[in-house]
């Protein structure tokens, strides 16, 4: 249905494709010169890692670049099953250090340049913001973007995926066949995974408090959630799955030194996706830790409406508003 839109760039923007370090990625740059260096925002889109490209969201970076006034860097980083896992991460902290050190090349301040991204982005952008903390060698990151992103693979009992397993566009078994795809693992542990038997005692013991319930407003635990322990722990399963509970992928577990020190943080949930609570959660992660989070909650969103923005007859006027505050944090930042 995506690939049935009309790819389109506003008269004032001008695209250029380009190689940043071996990585393909997309520009968005503005015709006319601004008074002084523009922000620059660097965009992982989603798919699971498995989906997506820079052409397929182009007219959503288009939107953020006009409406922003910010200089885009839609990443074009390679896809899984071909290319394993950690590949689309790494791809994408190559793009960001790039521009992070050429920023002024592109008219951008190096001290305005946010990352973020959708669904699989998100993720992405969750780990590059905590792998660029305390270098010294770089500026600072403004801020993180993270639209309905995936920040921990513990525990997917969590309410909101009670509440949306079976709602369009993902469905909770197609996230763990997604998941298994994406790591290069046998599609037949995705059973495993949505019980918890991956999930090793000591983990358990140590980041229940990162995952409870109890963190969530009361409200998101309504719509007949009821409270599900995870499965008794395979070894067998955690041996194949270790890696999806790595703090380069379950981000929502970095340490509480690592959480300080990132940057302001606007979040994006949408109430009828099963990624909802990994936003509030992280949310939580980041206000405990006193970083600034300013938070927009879909109450009719549903993961991925913001690919469905400009399909005519198949739109959903909730994807322009996303993007639309998504662009105004930027501009006011």
């Amino acid at each position: 249905m995506t690939d049935l839109r009309r790819f389109k760039v506003p008269p004032n923007l001008y695209t250029k494709d380009m190689d940043f370090d071996g990585v393909a990625v997309r520009i968005y740059l503005h015709k006319t010169p601004g008074l002084v260096r523009r922000k620059g925002f660097v965009f992982f889109h989603g798919g699971a890692g498995l989906a997506g490209s820079i052409s397929s969201y182009q007219n959503i970076c288009s939107k953020i670049a006009n409406e922003s006034d910010s200089v885009v860097v839609s990443v074009g980083y390679r896809l899984a099953p071909e290319y394993p896992f950690p590949t689309q991460s790494e791809d994408c902290h190559t793009a960001t250090v790039h521009f992070m050190k050429n920023a002024e090349t592109y008219g951008v301040d190096p001290s305005q340049i946010v990352i973020g991204g959708d669904s699989a982005g998100g993720n992405f952008a969750t780990a590059i913001a905590q792998k660029l903390v305390g270098r010294p060698d770089l500026p600072k990151l403004r801020a993180q973007v993270l639209i309905y992103a995936g920040t921990q693979a513990m525990d997917f009992t969590l309410p909101s995926c009670q509440q949306n397993a079976r709602m369009p566009f993902l469905f909770c078994e197609n996230l763990a066949y997604y998941g298994m795809q994406y790591f290069g693992k046998d599609t037949s542990l995705s059973d495993d995974l949505l019980r918890g038997s991956h999930v090793p005692h000591e983990m358990r013991l140590k980041c229940a408090k990162y995952v409870s319930p109890d963190n969530l407003p009361e409200r998101s635990k309504q719509r007949g959630y009821q409270p599900i322990p995870l499965a008794p722990f395979k070894p067998k399963v955690y041996e194949q799955l270790s890696n999806i509970l790595d703090v380069s992928f379950s981000t929502l577990f970095a340490d509480d030194a690592v959480i300080q020190q990132l940057p302001e943080t606007f979040i994006v949930s949408c109430e009828h996706d099963i990624l909802r609570d990994d936003s509030l959660l992280y949310k939580k992660r980041l206000e405990d830790n006193g970083v600034k989070v300013v938070w927009f909650h879909a109450e009719n969103g549903f993961h991925g409406v913001i690919n469905f923005f400009d399909l005519g007859f198949f739109s959903f006027p909730l994807g322009s508003e996303i993007l639309s505050r998504v662009a105004d944090f930027v501009k006011h930042l």
